[in-house]
């Protein structure tokens, strides 16, 4: 097996299309240099291959001598050897994953250098400063990736060094002052390893790649794949580059550009670069950085060159590009180009404008297929509310949205508080890959420094997360920040706009967010892709639920939740009265008091949804649920005693306490023992129903009995609401009856087993996937995220939290043999799938594949449905290629 191409390699095919294979960064290294032959440094990709056979019995037999082999060929290229005393060549080992994981693994740059060959790099350039500070560079960076050495004792050391020099920035301290520095790193590397810093490249090179391999599981970068849905199993690449430097003088520099404005999708060039500067002092914050229109003051030619690249870039990739670059001694050098990662607005009217673009000229097809659901998340981010506040600082507009919440200054602490239920804002001076997990748990970033390429704009642009970067009056000192004279300690509550760079003490009002005319576009394109395949409804119980989903493009409702119409003030003592009553007329009254209540919250449902249909989910939990907590009422009993009414509830609480409600009695079962209590529901639906047509409405009624584990178990219950509906009608105006179709919920293993037998005596089956994984992983979705979920995912137990995103492989399968056993056995038979997962876009996919009519999710999860509906029926070939 071949694990080493070098860039030039001939593949037969665009290396742009073998991410798999050579990695993202790998394989638009290999386009850049055989393809649009573009000025890129030499070098050669270690395939994912190698790092999978890596993970999997360590270094792979016969990688060495392909290694040596390309770093042959390189340095034949170069015309300069690894280590030379007299000439050296420098490279560079990074990491390229298929899918963009910026800054999650690790980077070695300088690679090369030892104590000799800084020598010659001093007399080969004539500049003893540049090569002492790239040896420095190299061993703080070697020392912090490879062996595992904490980097604070090198910026303390660091930061002596620029105080000895007076020195603004590190450009400013003094050869004589680096060689010293790079005597103090070695002595922190021996004193910590209890080894000299190695001196042989063949080692260097060796323990980089196998540091970048390792890096692939490090803690930060398996949670960025959990936190994007990446498989743990793709291992990254390794690219082995020819080192070109930006620190050479005031005619070097570096930058990272994008072809267009990632943060609001405008046209025209954007980003950021430093004159005499390597590329972590661009991403890393430590340095303010100048916008990249700048670099045509500085470098008129070298400008014009590169837009003329980025114009090229766009042409061939048909999108954004995000691009890394340098300029050495005033030649222009491309290190990186991928597709750019932006903000929903962003996507949103670059998806559109691209259409019409006649360079790009996408297809409606193509421009839905690249909105994600984070984008349309980030469009629908709430804002400042209108109205007066006092601005204690600003930073740069990072990543838009709003954000209100306790100032925390570390990612641990920032996380612990987020677990406890406290809403956060992470604040650090820049973020760096260990902040990840705190990032992830915050509502907001807001750092020091940084521009808006650094670590914290990038990683909060691409997860949606608003940021406030470089807000350089902010002095962080230990547990709080100071602006000024006002102190701001942990704890505190601050507000970030992400949108204007605002940050506000104390808590904003925040509004929803604007949805940009683009958003409009793209789902009405979405929805002619998914016409006649794939229908999205909401999970709405209350007419206001029901308006909102409405607006949101819902079809309908896919499940209407009743119990929820019980909980309000005013009907949970009637709840309380029907459970407590002690005879059947007692128990009458009572369903006749929540009769009443309830036609009212299904005419208001109905109204809104006039014409679309609705499916009435019959009461589904336990009836404990509606009482007090038993351990809360003994605890008042032991002490300050209990009123007469509060007796009799504790009474019922135990009598109704279960040891495992959830497969208890409920759903279908509450049928069977109240039989009372679904006849009033179907009653005060039809009634409503009835009333809804009087008035000249068009109502469509889905009655859902939940939980049925048999044919016989439906059918029972189905006779229940059939002899209702029947009453109901016989009760009416003439001319009000309904038309209504039954169904049920498919919710337990034995129901998908046995759907040719239940879909009987069904009209419509709807997947409750929610208790389906539940039940078929044997998981608590009540207990799991505190304990098991994290441990699980970490260790790759599981690929995915199966409560987020369909467990394909049990409960995936059972989803696809309910509905094919119940179709076989009718073929008319409606499929629908009301859980969680009828929002995610995963999961959609696959309910799509099981041959589903429609999937129901959360009213503000509808865009996102009509988004990934869409993609579903483009991804399986079944849509338009262009619905133009």
């Amino acid at each position: 097996m071949t694990y080493v191409y070098a860039f030039d390699h001939e593949h037969g095919q665009a290396p742009m299309t073998l991410k798999d294979l050579l990695g993202g960064k790998g394989a638009n290294l290999a386009e850049m240099t055989s393809v649009l032959d573009l000025p890129v440094p030499p070098g050669f990709t270690i395939s994912t291959e190698a790092c999978r056979a890596y993970m999997h019995g360590g270094w792979p037999e016969g990688l060495d001598d392909e290694v040596a082999t390309h770093r042959k060929t390189l340095e034949s290229a170069m015309g300069k050897r690894l280590g030379d005393p007299s000439d050296p060549l420098l490279v560079s080992v990074r990491s390229g994953a298929k899918f963009s994981m910026p800054g999650m693994m690790d980077t070695v740059l300088n690679l090369g250098l030892n104590d000799e060959s800084v020598e010659g790099l001093a007399k080969q350039t004539g500049d003893d400063r540049f090569a002492y500070d790239s040896y420095r560079r190299f061993i703080q960076m070697f020392a912090k990736i490879v062996l595992g050495v904490p980097g604070e004792e090198f910026e303390e050391l660091l930061e002596g060094a620029r105080k000895l020099s007076s020195a603004r920035t590190d450009a400013d301290i003094g050869a004589e002052v680096l060689a010293m520095v790079v005597r103090g790193f070695k002595g922190i590397v021996e004193a910590h390893t209890g080894a000299a810093f190695p001196q042989d490249p063949d080692v260097q090179l060796r323990a980089a790649i196998e540091a970048v391999f390792s890096s692939w599981n490090s803690p930060r970068a398996n949670a960025y794949r959990s936190r994007e849905r990446l498989s743990h199993d793709l291992g990254t690449a390794v690219n082995v580059q020819a080192m070109v430097f930006g620190n050479r003088g005031d005619d070097s520099g570096t930058g990272v550009g994008f072809t267009r404005d990632p943060s609001t999708g405008a046209k025209g060039a954007y980003g950021d670069f430093l004159i005499n500067a390597q590329g972590e002092d661009v991403v890393a914050g430590t340095r303010t950085t100048q916008p990249l229109s700048d670099l045509k003051v500085h470098f008129p030619e070298i400008y014009d060159e590169l837009m003329g690249i980025f114009d090229g870039l766009e042409r061939h990739y048909r999108d954004m590009l995000d691009t890394e670059f340098t300029v050495e001694s005033g030649k222009l050098w491309m290190l990186q180009t991928r597709v750019g990662k932006r903000t929903g607005a962003a996507a949103l009217r670059m998806a559109v404008e691209m259409i019409d673009d006649p360079a790009i000229k996408l297809s409606k097809a193509e421009a839905v297929s690249r909105i994600t659901a984070d984008h349309l998340d980030s469009v629908l981010h709430p804002q400042f509310a209108p109205g007066p506040r006092t601005v204690l600082t600003k930073g740069l507009a990072a990543s838009p949205g709003a954000a209100v919440g306790k100032a925390y200054f570390t990612a641990d602490d920032a996380a612990a508080a987020a677990a406890r239920g406290e809403q956060v804002v992470l604040v650090r001076n820049e973020t760096s890959p260990e902040d990840i997990h705190g990032m992830a748990a915050a509502e907001g970033i807001l750092t020091a420094r940084g521009g808006l390429v650094s670590h914290a704009a990038v990683v909060a642009r691409g997860w949606g997360k608003p940021a406030v970067c470089g807000a350089e009056q902010v002095r962080i000192s230990g547990s709080s920040f100071a602006v000024g004279n006002v102190v701001v300690s942990e704890g505190e509550v601050i507000s970030l706009d992400g949108t204007t760079g605002e940050v506000v003490l104390g808590a904003v009002a925040l509004s929803a967010g604007h949805v940009p005319d683009e958003l409009t576009t793209i789902l009405a394109w979405a929805d002619e892709i998914r016409a006649g395949h794939l229908a999205v409804r909401a999970n709405a119980d209350t007419g206001t639920d029901a308006t909102r989903a409405r607006a949101f493009g819902a079809e309908g409702i896919g499940l209407c939740r009743t119990e929820h119409m019980f909980l309000g003030d005013d009907r949970l003592p009637v709840v309380r009265e029907m459970i407590l009553a002690a005879t059947p007329e007692a128990e009458a009254v009572a369903l006749e008091k929540l009769r009443a209540a309830q036609k009212e919250d299904f005419l208001e449902v109905l109204e809104a949804m006039d014409g679309l249909p609705v499916t009435v989910r019959l009461l589904d939990p336990p009836l404990h649920e509606f009482l007090p907590d038993v351990e809360e009422l003994a605890v008042k009993a032991a002490t300050t005693g209990l009123s007469v009414d509060e007796v009799e509830l504790l009474v019922a609480a135990r009598w109704w306490r279960e040891v495992n409600p959830m497969l208890g009695t409920r759903g279908v079962r509450l049928g069977v023992i109240k039989p009372g209590l679904y006849a009033m529901q179907v009653r005060a639906l039809m009634e409503a129903a009835a009333e809804r047509k009087a008035a000249g409405g068009t109502p469509v009624v889905e009655i859902m009995i939940p939980l049925t584990i048999s044919r016989e178990e439906l059918a029972l219950a189905r006779g229940w609401v059939e002899v209702a509906i029947a009453e109901a009608a016989s009760a009416g105006v003439p001319g009000t009856a309904v038309d209504v179709t039954i169904g049920t919920m498919i919710e337990t293993p034995r129901a998908a087993l046995l759907a040719a037998e239940v879909a009987e005596a069904a009209d419509f089956f709807s997947f409750g996937t929610n208790d389906l994984t539940q039940m078929a992983l044997g998981f608590s979705r009540d207990d799991i995220e505190g304990r098991i979920m994290g441990p699980y995912l970490e260790q790759g137990l599981l690929a995915r939290n199966p409560f987020e995103t369909i467990d394909r492989a049990g409960v995936g399968e059972l989803v696809h043999m309910g509905a094919s056993r119940g179709r076989s056995a009718k073929p008319g038979l409606k499929l629908g799938v009301c859980g969680e997962h009828g929002g995610d876009p995963e999961s959609i996919e696959l309910f799509f594949d099981a041959g589903l009519d429609y999937v129901s999710c959360s009213p503000y999860r509808v865009p996102i449905a009509r988004l990934a509906a869409a993609q579903a029926v483009l991804g399986a070939g079944a849509g338009s290629g262009d619905t133009r």
